[in-house]
């Protein structure tokens, strides 16, 4: 598929994008969907796909803000509560932590805006054994890549991937700490939606999401365990046009 025309109706911007669009469609369709078996470890093709998936989602977010009319840099912070979710015997408890980075705001048309983040997330989890209280703290590296719906009146509501790279990992016990990063894998994929709200004539604004990782983070053992939480947070956009 080759775009012609002038102007795409598909990208509202020019045939480039329409095109790159293609290739990268096309690819995923030779190499990811071919029934023809693949002399590797089911393992190494599962990782493949995963980072040709977000290596194709940056690459045309990044196609896209070059062929953007408007594209704003922000700032962000807010407070998380996380947990590990999955088949475990103990009750893990939400463990609140922080989340702090920058943003990328581009406008595809009046109404949607792609908005890729790069942002530090303090996640983890609390739990109690005879008594002691115990926290596995789980510090990412966090990339959102998140497509949003705008309205008139500054709402948004939002959804996208989310690859998640592991910075450290630490069991506290009482007084206690232990490295825990050889247990837990050093990435994560989930999904993030959520809604936001940005005052058009100040920039500023109010994110609220839910994060929910997709992948099993353990391992170690044949316990699953998915990274869940929710984030809210403030931000600034800088030179904001509504």
């Amino acid at each position: 598929m080759i775009c012609k025309e002038k102007t795409c109706e598909l990208c509202k911007y020019s045939p480039k994008l329409c095109n790159i669009s293609a290739g990268v469609i096309g690819y995923f369709c030779i190499h990811l969907v071919s029934p023809k078996p693949i002399n590797f470890g089911l393992s190494f093709k599962i990782i493949k796909m995963k980072y040709l998936f977000f290596t194709a989602i940056a690459f045309l977010i990044f196609t896209g803000t070059i062929q953007a009319q408007n594209v704003n840099i922000g700032i962000k912070g807010g407070l998380n509560s996380y947990t590990l979710l999955g088949d475990h015997s103990i009750d893990f408890n939400p463990k609140l932590g922080f989340n702090l980075g920058l943003l990328g705001h581009i406008h595809i048309n009046s109404n949607l805006a792609f908005q890729p983040e790069l942002l530090y997330s303090g996640q983890g989890t609390t739990y109690k054994i005879s008594g002691l209280d115990n926290s596995i703290k789980l510090n990412y590296v966090n990339i959102p890549l998140i497509l949003q719906y705008m309205f008139d009146n500054g709402f948004r509501i939002q959804a996208g991937p989310q690859l998640g790279i592991l910075a450290s990992a630490n069991l506290v016990r009482g007084d206690s700490s232990s490295d825990l990063k050889d247990n837990y894998k050093s990435t994560d994929i989930g999904l993030t939606v959520g809604v936001s709200y940005v005052k058009p004539s100040t920039g500023f604004g109010i994110d609220f999401r839910y994060n929910r990782g997709l992948t099993n983070i353990n391992s170690n053992g044949t316990i699953n365990s998915y990274n869940g939480g929710v984030q809210l947070g403030l931000f600034y956009l800088f030179q904001h046009r509504s």
